[in-house]
């Protein structure tokens, strides 16, 4: 999604670690226009699929997730990080290792909102070496659901999670996959360039 694409190149920035910064527009502060345009991308790309939830994870899914549900006529779902008092029925949970955060957590969506009868498409806003998405995978099957695949609008496609997902079977549509970038000049290339 070239839309995207120019504004990784325009407003993000590459930080030691393979840290790739972009919370001006996607991940604290949010470009809702920008989130429309790619909803309806992950529409046409999901055409031929009858989803009915969207599934993603607190905290910096749920705008690009809210947003993409418009599109696509269905609710939005989103995978707790933390136990709450609102969690009061039983629950799916599913371990997450995450690349930013650094450690290992449960995640927990309640049984009343996912079920067999769901096509659930996951989306999130990053994927690097695929924790959150396999975590989200493991509550849709625990509900028996059928899994659409997952969307993800940033792919580090020089981590593991792609790949990994690709693997297993699972469709994955990325708006965007950084192939290389580099912290000492900035540089950022994208697959297919």
């Amino acid at each position: 999604m070239k839309l995207l694409q120019q504004r990784i190149l325009r407003d993000g920035a590459v930080r030691p670690g393979g840290v790739l910064k972009v919370d001006s527009f996607l991940n604290h502060q949010m470009d809702v226009a920008l989130f429309a345009e790619m909803g309806r991308e992950w529409r046409r790309r999901f055409a031929d699929v009858p989803v009915n939830k969207i599934l993603t994870i607190e905290a910096s899914g749920i705008g690009i997730a809210c947003v993409a549900a418009m599109e696509f006529g269905v609710p939005v779902v989103f995978a707790k990080k933390s136990r709450s008092l609102n969690l009061d029925g039983d629950v799916y949970t599913a371990k997450v290792r995450s690349y930013t955060r650094g450690g290992e957590y449960d995640v927990r969506v309640e049984k009343r909102f996912l079920g067999p009868d769901d096509c659930v498409l996951i989306l999130d806003d990053f994927l690097a070496r695929g924790g959150a998405a396999m975590g989200l995978l493991s509550i849709v099957r625990q509900a028996g659901a059928r899994v659409a695949g997952v969307g993800v609008a940033i792919e580090k496609g020089f981590q593991e999670g792609g790949d990994t997902l690709r693997r297993a079977g699972v469709r994955l549509e990325s708006l965007a996959i950084v192939e290389r970038m580099d912290a000492d000049t900035g540089e950022i290339v994208f697959r297919g360039e």
